[in-house]
């Protein structure tokens, strides 16, 4: 029973001050997540949320850097985008260098792909197509037509 005009003391570590705690920790916590996500995001991850929204050209900047150093899905993107003409110019000889830079990596996805925009392609396309990737190879990537 309380007694008018009388407050009963409030024990520090309780109530309130207990709640502001309770906040801030949910508080800080969330935000750790939120940039955890964040970081767990790279060129890949950014570079399929920017062709997915039709951001061609975003999204083959953050592929090539991938394709270069030898990923073979960025490799079959890249392929992928040179023969329909996805923020490049359509070019089936490009697409033959990228399906088939994937495919000698093992992407099943890419080996299929190098089959169709082979039935498209004349033996003097493919043969330049493999020239180019030749060249590609032997300089790291820096003497390539894109």
């Amino acid at each position: 029973m309380r007694l008018a005009g009388k407050k009963t003391p409030v024990k520090s570590g309780t109530g309130e001050s207990m709640r502001r705690a309770g906040v801030t920790g949910g508080l800080m916590a969330a935000a750790f997540l939120l940039n955890t996500t964040a970081v767990l995001a790279g060129p890949w991850e950014d570079g399929m949320a920017a062709y997915n929204r039709g951001d061609y050209v975003p999204a083959i900047r953050l592929f090539r850097p991938l394709a270069e150093a030898g990923n073979p899905k960025a490799q079959s993107v890249i392929g992928a985008m040179y023969r329909k003409g996805e923020g490049v110019a359509k070019s089936s000889a490009r697409a033959f260098m990228w399906f088939s830079l994937a495919a000698r990596r093992g992407d099943a996805r890419a080996k299929a792909e190098l089959q169709e925009v082979s039935r498209d392609m004349t033996p003097t396309e493919m043969s330049q197509a493999r020239e180019v990737m030749q060249a590609c190879e032997t300089s790291n990537y820096r003497n390539c037509e894109y």
